[in-house]
């Protein structure tokens, strides 16, 4: 795979009808001397004239929808969709990043990164096909300034990346795939040796060896393929080729997590899940509930 003919085709998309003039108010931006902090909320503080803060609020209102956050900037607070605190906050106590190279695969935004910078890592990668996301990117780091990467790649572009990584992210993906196992391979290929892989999907309880296949959405969400038991993604790991699979945690989604707010178009967790009761989806499958996994070779 020619990985430069896939960027040049890919850096086409940012000219679309509905991201070229996003990008153009990028433009638009003033220019400030900020300083950043990263916990919970991700802030980018600078002094500002309330012109300024309006010409944020504006660019900010018109990249909607932001998935993942929060983020706080001079005169706006993002209140994602996501409360994604809540996942990066349990994740962290198992990962140590200092010195490493570190890919997040469908990092969205790049909220993970940035949380991911307090850590030191030595080279910090997104892989994520949405221009739109690729945009809200590049709209934070015009003032974080993070020098991270941001490559409109997906994960089966790994093994022909032209680097192994020491750790990589895979949150929420694998289920959006229609061949677990391969993409799992694929993100094996893309570690180095001794290398770690942090990921999460939906799971249904059970000791069998199953997977949930719902016939055309789950949660309302179209692209849902094959929702495991821990069993199952276990035995997928393995057959990938990882040595051994952990089990972090295993959490239900709630609407503190997932919720409905300004910053989002469209429907959120409330309007997935069965009215008369939330443990089912509105298809009558079980209601989401998260696997987190630490995979090594």
């Amino acid at each position: 795979m020619n990985l430069a003919r896939v960027r040049d085709e890919r850096r086409k998309w940012l000219r679309w009808k509905n991201i070229a003039p996003l990008r153009e108010m990028l433009q638009t931006l003033p220019e400030l001397d900020t300083t950043c902090t990263f916990g919970d909320i991700v802030t980018i503080q600078a002094k500002t004239t309330p012109k300024q803060e309006s010409q944020i609020y504006e660019v900010a209102k018109a990249l909607r929808p932001w998935r993942k956050g929060p983020f706080q900037l001079p005169g706006t607070r993002i209140d994602s969709e996501w409360d994604s605190a809540r996942k990066y906050n349990l994740l962290e106590p198992h990962f140590h990043l200092e010195g490493k190279k570190v890919a997040d695969i469908g990092c969205n935004n790049g909220y993970y990164l940035f949380r991911m910078l307090t850590q030191k890592p030595a080279r910090l990668v997104g892989f994520d096909p949405s221009p739109l996301f690729m945009t809200q990117f590049e709209f934070l780091d015009r003032y974080i300034r993070s020098g991270i990467v941001y490559e409109l790649l997906g994960v089966e572009h790994l093994p022909f990346y032209e680097e192994r990584f020491d750790v990589i992210f895979c949150l929420g993906v694998l289920y959006h795939r229609s061949d677990p196992v391969a993409t799992l391979k694929a993100l094996k290929k893309g570690l180095e040796r001794g290398g770690t892989l942090y990921l999460d999907t939906f799971m249904i309880d059970g000791e069998e060896e199953i997977a949930l296949t719902p016939a055309k959405t789950y949660s309302k969400i179209p692209n849902i393929y094959f929702i495991p038991t821990v069993k199952t993604l276990e035995n997928w790991c393995l057959r990938a080729g990882f040595s051994e699979v952990e089990v972090l945690a295993i959490v239900k989604t709630t609407p503190h997590e997932q919720r409905k707010t300004e910053w989002i178009t469209g429907q959120s967790l409330e309007d997935f899940l069965d009215p008369d009761n939330p443990e089912k989806t509105v298809e009558g499958y079980p209601a989401p509930k998260r696997l987190y996994i630490r995979a090594t070779l």
